[in-house]
């Protein structure tokens, strides 16, 4: 897990990003325990509070959950959900402003698929 203490994201929000890279890498599967908010707060000397806001924001997600007692878990299903959230912001981010250009350059659906086929050699 990689924290920015420069940037001007709250720290809470970067280690939800984090974790979720995480889980999507591979590094936790589904219902697999994550490392505990006093294991962060130690290893990057900030406060428990921050890290299990952090936490907290994942929970409200569904991507985590707690066992009483026992610690955090990923959720079973949390890779699929965090894959079509990603799908969705990378169709918004990257498809449609590809298409608005290609329309304004009037590029074919065709030439498009050709651009792509050519890339893939």
């Amino acid at each position: 897990m990689k924290l920015d203490f420069t940037s001007e994201v709250p720290l809470y929000l970067q280690i939800g990003s984090a974790l979720k890279e995480e889980i999507l890498g591979g590094v936790y599967g589904e219902e697999e325990q994550v490392p505990s908010t006093t294991e962060i707060s130690l290893t990057y000397k900030i406060n428990p509070a921050t890290v299990l806001k952090g936490y907290n924001l994942l929970v409200d997600e569904e991507i985590i959950y707690k066992r009483r007692g026992v610690g955090m878990f990923v959720k079973t299903g949390a890779v699929e959900k965090l894959k079509a959230v990603r799908k969705k912001e990378f169709y918004s981010s990257y498809v449609e402003p590809l298409l608005e250009e290609a329309q304004r350059l009037s590029i074919s659906r065709e030439e498009l698929i050709a651009m792509f086929e050519e890339e893939k050699e």
